[in-house]
């Protein structure tokens, strides 16, 4: 992973290969149990190939949109779910 020397949580620093390893660690895990995962895995299999295809620079904007957007989504998933207590620590969170 390269190191920078300005932190920036949404800016994606992981190299193409990196990204590829995340995916094949997934794929190790479903492949366990592939008739159960066999949709999984073909999804999968297609965003490797996509990230595969698409140029470094493209490849840095959309996952740098969806690292931007992951904690907006875990945010709204906690806060769907009927468990109040932990609505309380994310609507917290959300106020920092």
């Amino acid at each position: 992973m390269a190191k920078s020397k300005t932190f920036d949580p949404d800016k994606l620093v992981l190299t193409k290969p990196e990204i590829l390893g995340f995916c094949d660690r997934v794929l190790a895990k479903w492949n366990k149990n592939p008739t159960k995962n066999v949709n999984n895995i073909l999804a999968m299999n297609a965003v490797k190939a996509s990230i595969i295809w698409t140029d470094d620079e493209s490849l840095k904007a959309i996952w740098s949109e969806i690292i931007a957007w992951t904690f907006d989504l875990l945010y709204e998933n906690a806060m769907a779910q009927d468990n109040e207590e932990w609505a309380n620590v994310m609507k917290k969170l959300n106020k920092k």
